[in-house]
């Protein structure tokens, strides 16, 4: 990366008394709707807890309000809440001690934690997390900070925006979150002139230019230098890596933050890639077991085996299975690595209303007839366990790895797939339209790569949740998992006690497993 010009030249620039000069124009715009784009960590909702604290304080007569602030999760409502106690001891203002509250929800079985800090106004700051139910009656400056990773949005910016009507402010700040997020469409529908507000903007490379690292040495007590700054600049950009542009540079990933790209799954994928999709009436389950299983057989002869001949024998052989045993689907997707180390899945299978036993039948069907199979992962939540640690057992825990889907599995597994996708080394997925949704279905949530709660809907009215996408991420893992080398080597007959010994027969190597993929 090159920096600008401009980074080169900051030593010009004397660092503004307590505000940078962007926090100062954030602050300095006056406007019912205000709406922030902004680089990661460069003090903006600082800024604004100066700013609430002196509306908060301030008279009636002086234009003083009650401010609502809403994060979308409690660790950044109580930092936000410490700051604005900071700034009201900076500002000698009389204010109370920050008190912790209830409000009651609509939703007897929730409770809405709050802080607060009055002031001899008779005003507050109000912290507390995102609902739209939580604005509803209130009146004054209502901030919604990094808006675009709320839950929901849309529907708190309507419940925000009612506000306007007796003279209140929406204040919204955030880093971008993806193109078709609620947040990204505000903002073009404010360029459009679609909706009244005001916008700001700030990349992290103009609040270097604007004093921020300086302010980071002041605070850490060590001399400025331009060498040290734009080796700074350059090592928080490597840090965000591809990341970069939507996190420092305000340019919204494509996609409402989506992790995989259309157009990578399109060129990664092709038509002719079957995907087999069974699925049982509500009520199937109390058929007799024997005759499902016979059912279930017939399938796997008809539609599973013409495949499966048609796999090369000198290939190596993994799977992924994401369980669900109703509403969401069951996806089970082999995976082969041929000589020249890149993988592809022969097939997809679908399981939809599948019983247990026919599902571990079916899967079992398929790991049997793998040639050189050498490891499988399977989802290991709820129900899913039950299933994986079957299949553990029958072919052993060192090649079946019963995978819990948390947020560090999310992240240490999810680059690599995509890196994958990108070098070609993984490829041939179906061109099926379903199949595409689960893998865009991935978000980034907090940074990580994972699937959203949202579920999707087929044609046909079923549910997804990304299951396909799940499923080819364990199948990846389970194709880069550590996998034990064995062989044997017949033991020589003694050739005084076993006649018709051959002298120079050769000793015989079988080898059953590979090493690490």
């Amino acid at each position: 990366m090159t920096l600008p010009a401009a980074l080169e030249n900051t030593a010009a620039i004397d660092v503004p008394t307590v505000l940078l000069g962007y926090q100062q124009h954030w602050i300095g715009i006056r406007s019912p709707l205000k709406v922030g784009e902004k680089s990661r960590r460069i003090g903006l909702t600082w800024a604004e807890a100066a700013d609430n604290v002196l509306i908060a304080a301030a008279s009636s007569q002086a234009g003083g309000q009650t401010v609502y602030y809403l994060g979308y999760n409690q660790d950044m409502t109580v930092e936000y809440i410490q700051a604005c106690a900071m700034w009201a001891r900076a500002f000698n203002y009389a204010a109370g001690e920050i008190e912790e509250g209830i409000w009651p929800d609509e939703d007897p079985d929730k409770h809405i934690k709050t802080y607060t800090i009055t002031f001899p106004s008779g005003f507050r700051i109000v912290a507390l997390t995102s609902r739209p139910s939580n604005l509803r009656g209130r009146q004054g400056i209502v901030v919604i900070d990094e808006a675009a990773f709320h839950p929901d949005l849309a529907e708190l910016l309507k419940a925000a925006l009612a506000l306007l009507i007796w003279g209140g402010e929406v204040h919204v700040i955030s880093t971008h979150n993806g193109t078709d997020n609620p947040f990204n469409e505000l903002i073009e529908e404010i360029r459009a002139g679609k909706r009244k507000g005001e916008l700001f903007r700030c990349t992290f490379k103009e609040a270097v230019v604007q004093g921020l690292y300086k302010r980071v040495c002041l605070r850490k007590g060590i001399p400025w230098s331009a060498e040290e700054q734009a080796a700074w600049v350059q090592d928080v950009y490597d840090v965000y890596g591809d990341a970069a542009e939507e996190e420092l540079d305000c340019v919204p990933s494509q996609g409402g933050g989506t992790y995989l790209p259309l157009g990578l799954l399109e060129h990664r994928s092709r038509s002719g890639v079957p995907v087999l999709r069974l699925a049982y009436p509500q009520g199937y389950e109390t058929i007799g077991e024997h005759l499902r299983l016979a059912d279930s057989l017939g399938w796997c002869e008809r539609e599973l085996k013409p495949l499966m001949v048609q796999i090369p024998d000198n290939v190596w052989s993994f799977y992924g299975m994401d369980f669900a045993r109703s509403g969401d689907l069951s996806v089970i997707i082999p995976l082969i690595q041929e000589q020249d180390r890149r993988k592809r899945p022969p097939f997809h299978v679908e399981l939809r209303n599948v019983p247990f036993k026919q599902q571990e039948q079916i899967l079992f069907y398929i790991i049997d007839r793998l040639p050189s199979f050498m490891a499988g992962a399977n989802d290991a939540r709820g129900n899913g366990q039950a299933l994986a640690e079957a299949a553990a057992v029958k072919y052993g825990h060192d090649r079946i790895s019963q995978v819990m889907l948390t947020e560090g599995w999310y992240r240490d597994n999810m680059p690599g797939l995509k890196a994958d996708l990108e070098d070609g080394s993984l490829y041939d997925l179906p061109n099926d339209r379903d199949v595409i949704a689960d893998l865009r279905a991935f978000k980034m949530v907090k940074g990580v790569a994972r699937i959203p709660e949202v579920r999707t809907t087929e044609k046909d009215g079923g549910k997804r949740h990304g299951d396909a996408g799940i499923a080819l991420a364990l199948a990846r893992f389970a194709s880069r998992m550590e996998i034990e080398q064995y062989g044997y080597e017949p033991v020589r007959p003694d050739r005084n006690n076993k006649p018709g010994f051959d002298d120079d027969a050769a000793p015989v190597n079988t080898w059953a497993a590979g090493g690490v993929l």
